[in-house]
């Protein structure tokens, strides 16, 4: 295994963990000022697709599943217990899934079935009649959704260069916001227009989740075609034995490095707060007495101010570096978390707190996804993702978790919201002190040592 990493250079040629393809037929091309290769552009549009099944999961489906529940139950415990299951499924699975991914031409193969799984059961989230079927379902798809994204996160290193991971990551999770909206409109108007025309709420929202199956499918086939992986470990003799000794190889690394060791700690907090506003907005908003419909369209406009918002955030990291963007976003985020467990009470208050977090949070994403990418070792992409996915995925366990268990034993949906706050804390505090990047490096920011 090279010990270099990406910022430091390529692996020593002949190296066991320097299996690259001949760079003239198949390495990312340069893209021109302002311009996506073919490559790039395959790549950002997966985020198009699969952002669709986020979008309705986040929107539609806490309101359908209520509609499932018993009268009087909680949608807002009952929903974050099944996004703590799906988190903790896929926490335990993608270590080994990346570290297999790793080796050549698996890194597609893993892709296709968590894919191809995924919007089967999107589209089977119609069938179930009652709540806890429709649970079940549901996280099926949302660990085929989420791992599908850790292949995807590590095909960056191969399908562009180093010096644009900022700008392209920020491009799929722009195109991913606006890309979504066009088959969630569609849904929006099977489902609230349905009636209109004889079709019952829950027939649109059968079609609902068959579209978007399709749209997710449809969107993942131009990385299939166009993007190879170019980097990829060396051939294992024992498969499961070395994969076990390469997880802990790169645990032991992760430990050693302090930059990617306080940026794994900060990610694992800050994220933590991400998700679970991401995952339980719409399940809080029906909690306090929010319009359905006033909750799906304020979520809508999210999705078109963090289009160009993240755009932006892509192209001001590389002025003014990309730890002092993310610090930006992390305390944004805990102003946010602040303003929805004291103030919001009103519909109107849930639409300025859309906006506010269309503002941020494709951007703590698509630079968090890009600062890894600069700090790991190309060949073993899909291993560091697997670990920063366990990161992000026992953070939003725990997220989840904290704000069902609070909200349960005080009756109080907003003092479970709270405790998000402190999260963003710690996260911002370890960021800060991540130290500055190696000699020869390029400086990334602010830095305390």
């Amino acid at each position: 295994m090279s010990e270099q990493r990406v910022g430091g250079g390529q692996p020593a040629e002949g190296s066991a963990g320097a299996g690259r393809r001949d760079e003239a037929t198949s390495a990312p091309r340069k893209a021109r000022a302002g311009k996506l290769t073919r490559q790039e552009r395959s790549w950002v549009l997966y985020d198009v697709g699969n952002s669709a099944f986020v979008l309705l999961s986040t929107a539609l489906v806490p309101v359908y599943f209520a509609s499932l529940a018993e009268p009087g139950s909680s949608v807002v415990v009952a929903w974050g217990y099944a996004e703590t299951v799906a988190s903790l499924i896929l926490a335990l699975l993608m270590p080994v899934l990346g570290s297999l991914a790793d080796l050549q031409g698996n890194k597609k193969r893993f892709y296709i079935g968590f894919v191809g799984t995924g919007a089967v059961a999107c589209a089977a989230l119609g069938v179930p009649q009652t709540a806890l079927p429709f649970l079940i379902v549901y996280v099926v798809s949302s660990v085929m959704l989420n791992g599908s994204m850790v292949f995807y996160d590590a095909f960056l290193v191969d399908a562009t260069t180093e010096d644009r991971y900022d700008e392209v990551s920020s491009q799929g999770y722009a195109w991913g916001y606006i890309g979504s909206c066009v088959p969630f409109i569609a849904c929006l108007a099977v489902v609230l227009g349905g009636p209109s025309v004889g079709i019952p709420m829950d027939v649109g929202m059968k079609v609902a989740f068959l579209i978007t199956a399709v749209w997710w499918l449809l969107f993942s086939v131009p990385l299939l075609r166009n993007v190879t992986q170019t980097h990829f470990k060396a051939p294992e003799k024992h498969l499961v034995r070395d994969t076990v000794v390469g997880l802990g190889r790169t645990c032991k690394k992760i430990v050693a490095d302090r930059r990617i060791r306080y940026f794994m700690i900060a990610y694992f907090f800050y994220i933590d707060g991400v998700h679970t506003i991401i995952r339980m907005s719409t399940s809080y908003g029906t909690e306090l007495g929010i319009d359905a419909v006033q909750l799906v369209l304020a979520l809508l406009v999210t999705q078109f101010v963090a289009f160009p918002a993240a755009i932006a955030y892509g192209r001001l990291s590389t002025r003014f570096g990309t730890k002092r963007m993310l610090l930006v976003a992390v305390f944004a985020y805990f102003c946010i978390t602040l303003f929805a467990a004291f103030f919001l009470v009103s519909a109107v208050q849930f639409w300025m707190l859309a906006v506010c977090v269309g503002l941020f949070q494709g951007g703590i994403q698509a630079l968090s996804r890009s600062e890894l990418s600069k700090l790991v070792p190309k060949e073993h992409a899909n291993e560091y993702y697997g670990f920063f996915d366990i990161f992000g995925k026992y953070a939003a366990v725990m997220g989840t978790f904290l704000v069902s268990v609070f909200t349960q034993l005080t009756g109080n949906p907003s003092v479970g919201v709270l405790s998000i706050a402190v999260l963003f804390i710690v996260g911002f505090f370890f960021l800060w002190k991540m130290p500055v990047p190696a000699s020869g490096e390029p400086a990334d920011g602010l830095a305390v040592e």
